[in-house]
C-alpha cells in the first residue's frame, strides 16, 4: 500500500513510485495494481525461498526509497485500517478501468493485498495434480497469514477481511474440479470466446495454473507485513507441492469442505476449527499446522528450507498484533506500525 507520509492514509502515488524506480537494477519489478494507491512487488524467478527473501528485501527497500522521495510511505498488510476502499483512485490502465466498469462496486472494494506464490511445475498434468493436493490445506495457510482485521475504519470481526472482499469477485475462491489440464484449458477458452474474460488471469481463484510462467500460483494468503513471513509461506507451499507430486495422485478436493474451511479461516484465523483434509473430523488450526509440518517435513529437509518456516507460530497471526495496537492506541497507530515493520524487516 502507498500512504501519505503525514496522515498515513492511502494515497494515489503509484506513478511517482514507479517513475522513480524506472531504470533501477532490481531482482524483480515494481508494477501497477488495480488501485493507484498500491504497488505490486514481483520477484524474478528464484531457486529457493531464501533467494526470494533476499529479492523481496531489495524490492521493498527500492519501493520505500522512491516513496520517501515523493513524500510517501509504503506499508505491507492485507488491508488498510481506516482508508475507505470505494474512494480510492483506479490506476491509469485501461484494463483496470474496464474491469471496474464491469464489476462495479465489487471491484472498488478491492483495496486488499495478498501474497501470490508461484511454484514451478514439471508439466501441465502435474500442475493439476498439485492443485488438488494443495487446495485442502489452503484455508490453514489463510488462517496463519490472516493480517486484515480492519477495513474502512472498522474492526470487522474477521481475521481476514481481505479474503471476504476477494470472494465478492466473479470466479473467486476454489476453482471447479477439472480432472485434467485439457479440461481447464477448455473452460478458460470458453469464457474467453463468449466474452467473459480476456485470458486466464481473469480468474481470481485462490489457486490456479499459470502456464505462461509454468507454475502453480497460490493466491490465498494475506500479505505479510514482516517480509520473513513471506519467505516462510513460500517455503511451506513449495514443500507442499513437492510432497503432493511425490505421492499418489490425490482425489479431487471436496469443494464444500473448502468453502466451510475458507470461511472459518477468514473469520477466526489461528483459532479456526477446520475440517481435516480427509473430511473425517474438525481439527484446531494449530493442531492441523503441526500435522502439515510433519507431512511436508521430508521435503523441507530435502530442499534445505526448514529454517524459513520456523518464523510461523500457529497460535497467532499478524492480525492479532493489529488488533492489540488498534484497541489500545487507535488505527493511525496500526498504520504507523505497518509502515515501520514493512521496512524494519528489510
Amino acid at each position: 500500500m502507498i500512504l501519505d507520509a503525514e496522515s498515513l492514509a492511502l494515497t494515489p502515488g503509484v506513478e511517482a513510485v514507479l517513475g522513480g524506480a524506472e531504470g533501477r537494477e532490481l531482482p524483480g519489478v515494481l508494477k501497477m495494481e488495480l488501485l493507484a494507491s498500491m504497488v505490486e512487488l514481483a520477484t524474478d524467478v528464484c531457486a529457493t525461498p531464501q533467494e526470494a527473501l533476499g529479492a523481496l528485501r531489495q524490492l521493498r527497500a527500492a519501493a520505500d526509497e522512491e516513496a520517501h522521495a515523493a513524500g510517501l510511505r509504503i506499508a505491507a498488510a492485507g488491508t488498510h485500517p481506516f482508508s475507505l476502499p470505494q474512494t480510492q483512485d483506479i490506476a491509469p490502465d485501461p484494463r483496470y478501468r474496464e474491469f471496474v466498469e464491469y464489476a462495479g462496486i465489487t471491484a472498488r472494494r478491492q483495496a486488499v493485498c495478498g501474497l501470490h506464490v508461484h511454484v514451478s511445475m514439471p508439466g501441465p498434468e502435474e500442475c493439476m495434480r498439485a492443485l488438488e493436493g494443495v487446495l485442502p490445506w489452503l484455508p490453514l495457510v489463510l488462517a496463519l497469514s490472516a493480517n486484515s482485521p480492519y477495513l474502512a475504519g472498522e474492526e470487522t470481526g474477521l481475521a481476514s477481511a481481505r479474503a471476504e472482499v476477494l470472494a465478492l469477485l466473479p470466479r473467486a475462491a476454489a476453482p471447479p474440479v477439472f480432472g485434467s489440464y485439457e479440461a481447464w484449458e477448455a473452460f478458460v477458452e470458453r469464457f474467453v470466446e463468449i466474452g467473459l474474460a480476456d485470458g486466464y488471469t481473469r480468474f481470481w481463484w485462490d489457486i490456479r495454473p499459470h502456464p505462461r510462467f509454468g507454475t502453480l500460483e497460490v493466491r490465498s494468503p494475506d500479505q505479510p507485513t514482516e517480509v520473513e513471513r513471506t519467505a516462510a509461506f513460500a517455503a511451506l507451499l513449495q514443500a507442499l507441492c513437492v510432497t503432493v507430486l511425490d505421492g499418489e495422485a490425490p482425489a479431487p478436493a471436496n469443494r464444500g469442505d473448502y468453502a466451510q474451511n475458507r470461511w472459518a479461516a477468514l473469520r477466526f484465523g489461528p483459532r479456526a476449527q477446520l475440517i481435516h483434509p480427509d473430511g473425517s473430523r474438525l481439527v484446531p488450526a494449530e493442531e492441523l499446522f503441526r500435522e502439515l509440518l510433519a507431512f511436508v517435513g521430508p521435503a523441507l529437509h530435502e530442499l534445505g528450507t526448514e529454517e524459513p518456516v520456523r518464523v510461523l507460530d500457529p497460535r497467532t497471526c499478524e492480525g492479532d498484533r493489529q488488533l492489540e495496537i488498534g484497541r489500545s492506541r487507535g488505527l493511525e497507530a496500526v498504520a504507523a506500525d505497518a509502515v515501520e515493520r514493512t521496512v524494519r524487516s528489510v
